[in-house]
């Protein structure tokens, strides 16, 4: 008999890159306003006295790609609340949610390969005297840790 021998691959630096930006899409505030939800598995909810349009503006999770060695443990940690700044004026507050897979997970994709991660968040919304129309953006961080 043979003994078999085995050795994990030699670490290597994760790698994570932007695939597809956050959207909330377009909807419409009313008095007393509320919050847009986008789950990481794409789905949009809201309440309040917000009512969701389904325009030209889509709706969408982040996407980032990992890529790491198959068998590490990932996970996120989300950044603070994020002020979004209006084009018109205004502010709202991002928060952001949990990711797919929810984290912490195992990494199972061998570079090149990569692993996608969404992630998802919640929007704040005044009226529309306290949030105009427009587009609102800001930057929001997410750490990704490998174990």
């Amino acid at each position: 008999n043979q003994a078999l021998r085995a050795q994990e691959d030699p670490p290597r630096p994760m790698q994570v890159s932007t695939y597809q930006h956050l959207s909330f899409g377009a909807f419409i505030n009313g008095n007393s306003g509320g919050t847009v939800t986008i789950e990481p598995g794409d789905n949009r909810s809201v309440t309040g006295d917000i009512i969701p349009v389904f325009l030209a503006h889509q709706y969408h999770p982040a996407i980032f790609e990992v890529e790491a060695n198959a068998g590490v443990i990932l996970s996120l940690i989300n950044g603070p609340n994020v002020t979004l700044s209006g084009s018109n004026g205004g502010t709202i507050m991002l928060q952001l949610g949990s990711s797919l897979p929810v984290s912490p997970f195992i990494n199972t994709t061998r570079p090149p390969f990569r692993t996608q991660v969404t992630v998802g968040g919640t929007i704040t919304i005044g009226n529309s005297l306290a949030n105009p129309p427009g587009d609102y953006t800001g930057e929001f961080f997410v750490t990704f840790v490998q174990e």
